[in-house]
């Protein structure tokens, strides 16, 4: 992943982005809360439908990596087997792509009540 376009999900409303930062302290010194993927390596893919969303979880390996799990439409899975999450913070070295291996090794806990979130159709 990376910017060239291969990625497609969901983008964060950037100024629920900033609400959200405040309710949902960063563990680490790098705040990401940017996207949830929905698929890689899809450029030639066509661009996901609106959702309806929810921040339904937390995890953190107490390493540096820290992700919110959410739902799309009422599920956390995603197709590739993968949970449904914004990498939320970073401590540095680490990176995003990451929080798919915090969530498989550590699981996540749940958020009560769950968040709703804004989120936009878009490839990045």
């Amino acid at each position: 992943m990376g910017g060239d376009g291969s990625v497609i999900g969901w983008k964060l409303d950037r100024e629920q982005r900033r609400d959200l930062l405040k309710r949902l302290e960063p563990h680490y010194c790098e705040p990401i809360a940017d996207h949830v993927t929905l698929e890689v390596k899809a450029r030639a893919k066509p661009l996901p439908g609106n959702v309806n969303s929810k921040i339904v979880g937390i995890t953190d390996d107490g390493k540096g990596v820290q992700a919110m799990v959410v739902t799309i439409d009422g599920t956390t899975d995603r197709p590739d087997g993968s949970t449904y999450h914004i990498t939320w913070s970073l401590a540095p070295g680490r990176k995003a792509k990451e929080s798919n291996d915090v969530i498989r090794e550590k699981g996540w806990r749940s958020i009560e009540p769950p968040i709703p979130v804004k989120l936009e159709p878009a490839r990045f």
